[in-house]
């Protein structure tokens, strides 16, 4: 493993009344003004606004709606929810949503408290926040692990740039598995195949050898698998959610990182692909994995049979590590297919082009962690398999 140094910010309500107990416990601490923000009318629909909304009054708050956070928020949100923070001068921002939500509001904490434009702070001075109004979340689709660090995937329009910002982490968290009853099935199982990606990009990060973080990660990606398989089965399975949520936290709580550089590489290409088409984000990277690492396994062959025998079992016997690796690689393809999530970008239902995907491929950000640091140029040959 590589050095390191770990510490953990965010407490995290987990299970039964989770948001009830933390807000009742935690708003104290801060200001009577609260944000509360969200997204399109599903938690209005569902009830949870009401409820969240609720346990606010009840803690005595005066609270300041901030609605229409979309999936992929924009950078131009992010400014409108800074506008009204400052204007309303809110004490406390609670997010109430999945990632998109939880996202948008970390950036919204930090440029609500500098007259610096938080793009240009980070990506032409090099200049990273340090104030902050306090943040919590009250998550309602799982799989980002949004709830559990202080990065956010913002789309500048403008730019055409998808790409990670850093701003807040959430003071609390409060997960509640009974909130992802309200959504469609289909958001449920892209939203924990995005969590299968998060393991995956750590784990074919560096070192590639033996370590007690990727023999953890190995113990969450079986989890992931086996819980999908059964929420596919049966979308009550509340068992299932339960688990798929805390395997959603363990992904992007650090744990898995601890010693680790990430690769994070289909990441890099499934942004800049949903800045040119606003794409569901989970459903992209189903498409990109199996193609990435078909063109990257022979730069860790080892590293990619190792995987095929401890996530999913693919026997070595009679076989060469290239054939193991690649049997990992298939089953995890046969896996996306059968979960009901798309194996190419006609089935994602967006459409592209070679100028288009040319755009994306060289707008790519390139992953130092990656077992082979791709060009543009393979990145877009990858980009057109996936057609």
């Amino acid at each position: 493993m590589n050095d390191f140094m770990y510490s953990y910010p965010v407490k995290v309500y987990f299970g039964t009344d989770a948001a009830k107990k933390a807000i009742s416990q935690e708003l104290g601490k801060y200001g009577k003004h609260v944000m509360l923000a969200y997204g399109g009318g599903s938690v209005k629909k569902s009830g949870v606004y009401d409820a969240v909304r609720g346990m606010l009054e009840d803690a005595g708050k005066e609270i300041v709606d901030f609605s229409g956070i979309m999936p992929n928020p924009t950078y131009a949100k992010v400014q409108e929810g800074a506008d009204l923070a400052r204007e309303k001068q809110i004490d406390f921002i609670l997010a109430v949503g999945g990632g998109s939500v939880i996202d948008c509001c970390k950036i919204i904490s930090a440029q609500a408290k500098t007259e610096k434009d938080i793009w240009e702070m980070e990506f032409t001075d090099h200049e990273y926040p340090t104030e902050f109004i306090p943040m919590g979340a009250v998550v309602t689709a799982s799989g980002t692990g949004a709830e559990m660090n202080n990065g956010a995937v913002i789309t500048h329009e403008e730019k055409k740039i998808k790409t990670g910002v850093m701003g807040a982490n959430a003071v609390f968290a409060a997960l509640d598995p009974a909130y992802t009853m309200t959504l469609p099935i289909k958001q449920v199982i892209s939203g924990a195949f995005d969590t299968l990606s998060h393991c995956m990009e750590t784990y074919f990060g560096s070192p590639r050898t033996a370590n007690v973080s990727d023999e953890i990660n190995e113990a969450v990606m079986r989890n992931v698998i086996r819980n999908l398989w059964l929420l596919a089965e049966n979308p009550e399975d509340t068992y299932a959610r339960r688990e798929l949520m805390w395997d959603s936290a363990m992904a992007e709580n650090g744990i898995l990182k601890i010693g680790k550089i990430t690769d994070f590489q289909a990441h890099m290409i499934e942004h800049q692909l949903g800045a040119y088409t606003d794409c569901n984000h989970g459903c992209g990277l189903a498409v990109i994995h199996p193609v990435l690492y078909r063109h990257i396994y022979k730069e860790a062959v080892e590293r990619f049979a190792h995987f095929a025998e401890c996530v999913w079992s693919v026997s070595p016997v009679g076989k060469t590590r290239d054939e193991v690796a690649l049997e990992g690689i298939r089953q995890l393809e046969d896996f996306i297919r059968a979960i009901g999530l798309p194996t190419n970008f006609r089935e994602l239902g967006i459409q592209t082009d070679d100028k288009l995907l040319k755009a994306v491929a060289e707008s790519s950000n390139i992953q130092a962690g990656c077992c082979k640091t791709l060009t543009p140029e393979e990145i877009f040959e990858i980009l057109q398999e996936c057609q």
